[in-house]
């Protein structure tokens, strides 16, 4: 039986965005998120996001969850690069951060947003697998705000550095990439277990299993869409491009036949321009 993947965000909203484990969802923000004392976690449900996530996911959050102190933290799973990671995480930060201001407060009081982006591609080329980002300001690099905090967590730059697992944040990004399960299992951390049993339980449920499937496969339709737009787009770039020449060389009375040799356009194509 095909196991199920964390990658997956479908899947992965099911392990961490549920209630029921939101010990789990604890435990990974304590590991990604080292400066900030965490005493309990609210999962914030969506009760329409699983009946949207399969097929249209723009402007859906994965998970999203409150903070004992009011800081909201969306955490979104990323497979397929879409080239706008950087602002999709800060569209859906100001949303998030927007969305704290209740009616009569204070624009000072508004929580602070966390926006968490686990990647199964690399955003940035250099730096570390884990960058946190933060606004600054020009002079000195001193810090603008603390309103709003970034994490990029890259998976692929995580696999080829990470050679030993040697800290808490290392054992849950083994259990998300989820490519060697013995080394899932040797794993000492209860609430990876847990997961692990988790992902196992939902493997076995074929329902879920059918979700999934239909999640990656909307992915794939919609990168394929995508690849196919772009195609277009440049033969119609480059036949613009060829009745462009081939006008300029009409104005410079050049001889017809030549014409065609070097745009590739048919005799009637020329004439009609």
């Amino acid at each position: 039986m095909s196991r199920l993947k964390p990658t997956n965000d479908f899947v992965f909203k099911k392990i961490f965005g549920e209630t029921k484990n939101k010990d789990l969802l604890k435990d990974l923000l304590e590991a990604i998120l080292t400066d900030i004392k965490i005493y309990d976690v609210e999962v914030n449900k969506d009760v329409s996001l699983e009946r949207k996530i399969i097929t249209e996911k723009l402007g859906i959050l994965d998970v999203v969850a409150t903070l004992d102190d009011g800081t909201k933290v969306d955490v979104e799973m990323q497979v397929k690069n879409y080239y706008n990671t950087i602002e999709r995480s800060l569209f859906y930060a100001t949303g998030v951060y927007h969305e704290n201001l209740q009616s009569g407060d204070e624009y000072i009081d508004i929580p602070r947003s966390i926006s968490i982006w686990i990647t199964d591609y690399n955003v940035f080329e250099d730096g570390p697998f884990h960058e946190r980002a933060r606004l600054k300001r020009d002079f000195e690099n001193k810090l603008l705000t603390d309103k709003f905090q970034f994490h990029y967590i890259q998976l692929p730059k995580f696999k080829e550095k990470c050679k030993r697992i040697s800290s808490k944040l290392d054992e849950w990004l083994t259990f998300i990439k989820n490519e060697n399960l013995e080394e899932i299992r040797m794993i000492d951390n209860k609430h990876v277990k847990k997961a692990e049993e988790e992902l196992e339980y939902l493997t076995g449920d074929e329902e879920i299993k059918r979700l999934a499937f239909l999640r990656e496969k909307a992915i794939r339709d919609e990168m394929a869409a995508m690849a196919k737009a772009k195609r277009e787009g440049k033969e119609e770039g480059k036949e613009e491009q060829k009745n462009t020449i081939a006008k300029k060389m009409l104005a410079e009375k050049i001889d017809i036949n030549l014409i065609i040799k070097i745009t590739g356009l048919t005799k009637e194509e020329i004439e009609n321009l």
